[in-house]
Formats: C-alpha cells, structure tokens, sequence
C-alpha cells in the first residue's frame, strides 16, 4: 500500500470511494469538492501496489488552519493501517487543524490523540421556509466581496476556494453590511454556508435574510439544508420552526484552531468546511 498526492488521472478511483459512501449526492458530474481539495488544499490516494484505491483523504486551507474534509477507507481495507497513513501525511506539520469527526466514537478518540478536541455538536438540519421574522434584506453579491469578512469569520482567508464555489451552477453569495452567506439551488435542495457574521446575532439575521430571498423557490426546491453548531442562535429558531436534525457530527478542533474560529457566529459549508 502507498500514500501519494492524487494527480488528475486518480480522481476516477477516488470517486469511486466517495461514491461507496453517498458523499458526491448533489454535486454537478463536472465539478464537487474533490475537485476544490485537489486545487486549493491536498488530496490524497491509498492505493494497492497492484493500482486499486484502497481509501483517499483530503484537506483544505485556510490561511494557516487545516481543515480535514475527509478521510474514507474502502470496508475490505479497514483496520489495516490505511487510515492512519493517510491521516499522517494530511496532519503532518504545525499549525491549527479543525475537522468534523463522524459519530462513530473511534473517529472522536483517534482526533482527540492528534491534539484535537471535541468542540461542540455540529449539527444537520434541514428544513422548509421559516415563518416569522425574515432578517434584515439581503443582497446579492460577488464571492471577492465577501471574502475578506469570510477570512475573519472562518479563522484564514480563502479567496480561490470560494470563487470556485461561486462558479458552481446554482451557487449565489448573499450580503448585509455585517455578515455574508453563501447558498445553492440544485437537485430539489438549498444548501447554505458557508455564512458568518460579525456577531452571532449578525450571522443568523443574514442566513434568515437569504432564506426569504429564496422563499419563492421553496416549493419547486422542497428542502433545506445547513451544518448548524449546537452553540449557534439559529439552532432553536430553525427547529422551532419545525426544521429536524438529520445528521450530527462532532465539531473538533486544536487550541490554535479554537481562537481563530468561533461557532456561534460560522457556519460551515459540509464539505469545503
């Protein structure tokens, strides 16, 4: 078995993995966030000296912090080393790392050896229009725009990542003068993040603010979706509002990590983090 940076002719083996795993549902055929990893961060293949993929680990930046995306071993190559030869070249090296550890308690406590804490829930939940209280209008707006707010907010600038989100069909960035959200239209399903404010309160008006500018495609688009931490002031407005928790993740993150972002005013995007 070998480790290796993935050149353009494995992303064919690699999403053959993350489709095992359901982890490309949603995106376009020609562009998802492997492709994202693979420019701006660092993809990683496992393979049998024979060529096969046997699991493949992914990172993105920003500014100095590390966000672990992903880390899938094959089942038939679990518990074999796979995942930890991944995990030790993705993690090698200084600097603030954050990642969202599945539920399964080993991902938790493989982490937390790494100098990673359990942060705080980070939950799924999805949803339809909310009633009530709109927030504040929101404006449309070019990802540049909002990329210097999106540096503070997230803890590291990012500037590439976020073009290429916004170049995504169905990808619209949203404003107010204190907070920013990003949101895509496809496949019956609005996702939003990621999104920030300059307070709490800032950030939950604005993810309010977009949802009313979507509220008329609500009915051709059926659900909503957004990775919520438990600390963050929209988590009993959204379920008060009949939103469900559809999934949950544990949010990690070292001590450097731990005071460059704050979960109460960020929102992540699932997969670009």
């Amino acid at each position: 078995m070998r480790v290796r940076a993935a050149a353009t002719d494995d992303m064919p083996a690699i999403r053959q993995v993350a489709r095992h795993y359901g982890l490309l549902e949603g995106w376009p055929a020609d562009g998802d966030f492997l492709d994202a990893e693979h420019r701006y961060g660092t993809l990683l293949l496992a393979a049998a000296d024979s060529g096969g993929a046997q699991g493949f680990g992914g990172t993105l930046r920003r500014g100095d912090i590390t966000h672990l995306g992903d880390l899938f071993v094959l089942p038939e190559h679990q518990s074999s080393g796979v995942g930890r030869a991944l995990l030790g070249q993705l993690l090698d090296g200084d600097g603030p790392r954050v990642t969202f550890a599945s539920s399964d308690p080993r991902a938790v406590g493989l982490y937390a050896r790494l100098g990673l804490r359990p942060w705080c829930p980070l939950l799924y939940l999805t949803g339809g229009p909310v009633e009530g209280p709109s927030g504040p209008p929101v404006r449309t707006v070019p990802s540049d725009e909002v990329a210097p707010l999106d540096a503070v907010i997230s803890g590291g600038s990012r500037p590439e990542t976020l073009a290429w989100y916004a170049a995504i069909p169905g990808v619209t960035a949203y404003a107010t003068k204190r907070a920013y959200v990003f949101a895509r239209v496809a496949e019956g399903r609005l996702t939003i993040g990621p999104a920030g404010g300059v307070t709490p309160e800032d950030c939950a008006e604005a993810v309010l603010g977009s949802l009313a500018a979507v509220r008329a495609e609500f009915t051709a688009i059926g659900t909503a979706q957004i990775a919520v931490p438990g600390t963050h002031p929209l988590v009993p407005v959204l379920l008060g509002a009949g939103w469900r928790i559809a999934d949950m993740d544990t949010f990690m993150a070292d001590e450097a990590a731990l005071a460059a972002i704050r979960p109460d005013r960020y929102l992540p995007h699932p997969d670009l983090g």
